[in-house]
């Protein structure tokens, strides 16, 4: 009996080997949450997302924050209300968008300029959040479409799924239209996007929610755009002065530049 009590050195061992593997688990889901809090987090207006993704302010704030409006049905005022497009049961109305909402918002224009229609994206996007088990999406989850039809590829097996339609040949665009502008992170189980290269991984500008607070800057620099760009106001929009101040390359400068122009304009 009191053998049976005793623990021998290779189940102790193998305790420890649990232990060890519980913790390194715990600490990995610590890391996820709070990687995808940082990549989640509030970061910008509603002015700045809608030059960022190319959309205008009102849609920008539709799609994050859902709408209503009155109409009158035989003589008495109904209300319509619409829920947001992006969704996160964490935004509770706030004015500012996340990382993460950017990177939606930019695979809901992808599929817009395709022609699709915005009620039947909206089933789509919320069939596909309940394959995914999060409101955001990951790596590899990008949406092929052929034929006016919708397919989800699942990241963990790589299953395609047709959304909505039964589904036929997958014509990956969107995916190739948008593999070279994003990076993706290894921290949390679902992958989510981690950098945006606006212009390509060689267009010298990045998004990186680790970096500059979001904001975008010069790759490899950390140095915001926009900072370039007011003092390059500042000197009459003169390049070789903002170099100098920097002293950052004039090819750098001029593609910070050109990025800042082209939100406003």
């Amino acid at each position: 009996m009191v053998g049976a009590l005793l623990k021998t050195p290779k189940s102790l061992k193998n305790e420890e080997k649990k232990k060890q593997m519980k913790a390194g688990k715990l600490m990995s889901e610590f890391a996820g949450d709070t990687y995808y809090n940082t990549l989640n987090a509030p970061a910008y207006s509603i002015a700045e997302a809608s030059r960022l993704v190319n959309m205008r302010p009102w849609t920008v704030r539709r799609y994050l924050q859902g709408y209503g409006y009155d109409y009158s049905y035989w003589g008495s005022v109904q209300r319509k209300t619409h829920p947001p497009v992006v969704k996160d049961e964490n935004r509770n109305k706030e004015t500012y968008a996340s990382f993460l909402d950017l990177v939606d918002l930019l695979i809901i224009r992808e599929f817009l300029n395709r022609g699709f229609k915005l009620p039947t994206l909206r089933k789509a996007l919320d069939e596909a959040r309940e394959y995914l088990g999060t409101p955001h999406l990951g790596r590899n989850v990008f949406f092929t479409s052929g034929n006016q039809e919708i397919i989800l590829q699942l990241p963990k097996d790589g299953i395609m799924i047709a959304l909505l339609t039964g589904g036929q040949a997958v014509i990956p665009e969107i995916t190739r239209s948008l593999s070279d502008k994003l990076e993706f992170e290894d921290v949390t189980k679902f992958g989510f996007a981690s950098r945006w290269y606006p212009r390509g991984t060689n267009g010298l500008i990045v998004i990186d929610p680790e970096i500059s607070f979001g904001r975008p800057t010069l790759i490899g620099r950390g140095v915001a755009t926009n900072n370039i760009y007011d003092l390059f106001l500042g000197e009459n929009s003169e390049i070789e002065p903002v170099a100098n101040w920097f002293n950052i390359p004039v090819p750098e400068v001029q593609a910070a530049v050109q990025f800042e122009h082209s939100l406003w304009t």
